[in-house]
């Protein structure tokens, strides 16, 4: 049985919202069209689309990583202009620091915001138990496998305490099971935390089991998922016919 200290309480999801916002870096192209989207608190939002439509650049968007062309980014009501410590990024490639222990790694948002080392330890020890790795906590990221690293990653970007947790294609290089795995691993932490996610994917089936709503970047249709999170709804006709709808769309 785990002795690890419980997380702390849930903090409320951020709303996110693009108003008329065109896509795009300064010196480089943009993407067509403009975003108008509001994602509302707590709520999981899938975003699909063709490779190349702006999809990344959407959550480097909302990050507050790359300023919009035009429009406005908001959360909560306010502008968003730079990153903040609410607002979490959650990328394809782990990104783990390979000198430093998964535990370190999980303390390393917060020793950077300046947590006291018990208190941080805490909560580092607290997460990895929570994703399933007590007992790996000392080890390097090369002697973890891409699951177990993806673990650490997803554990880190959540001590935090985020808001909103913004994910990049987060399964992508995962094994079909492994990636299977980490889906139900993330329904079941995020549960607790009350934060608002933006969770990018190219796989259609990934976007409907997780996502409250699928956002088609390229056409700017925002669909209700009829099942979310449920694995036995993918056969349910209404879930057979939203997938026919997103993949004709693309």
């Amino acid at each position: 049985m785990s002795t690890a200290t419980p997380p702390a309480p849930p903090r409320p999801g951020a709303e996110l919202a693009l108003h008329d916002v065109r896509l795009g870096h300064p010196d480089g192209p943009s993407v067509p069209g403009s975003v108008r989207l509001r994602i509302a608190p707590g709520e999981l939002l899938a975003v699909v689309g063709a490779s190349g439509c702006g999809k990344s650049t959407l959550l480097r968007t909302l990050a507050g990583l790359l300023p919009p062309l035009d429009g406005r980014v908001t959360q909560d009501g306010e502008p968003v202009d730079r990153p903040a410590a609410d607002r979490a990024l959650v990328f394809q490639q782990d990104a783990l620091l390979p000198w430093r222990s998964a535990r370190a790694n999980v303390e390393l948002p917060l020793a950077i915001r300046r947590v006291p080392r018990a208190e941080r330890r805490r909560s580092a020890v607290a997460w990895l138990d929570r994703v399933g790795l007590a007992d790996h906590a000392h080890k390097l990221p090369h002697q973890l496998s891409g699951g177990q690293r993806q673990r650490v990653q997803l554990a880190r970007a959540l001590a935090g305490r985020p808001r909103a947790v913004l994910m990049d294609e987060p399964f992508g290089a995962l094994d079909a099971h492994t990636r299977a795995e980490m889906q139900d691993l993330l329904v079941e932490i995020l549960r607790g935390t009350g934060a608002t996610v933006v969770f990018v994917t190219h796989d259609v089936d990934e976007a409907l089991h997780l996502g409250d709503r699928v956002a088609l970047l390229a056409s700017g249709q925002v669909l209700d998922v009829p099942h979310p999170r449920e694995r036995d709804a993918r056969r349910a006709p209404e879930t057979v016919e939203l997938r026919r709808r997103i993949l004709e769309s693309l």
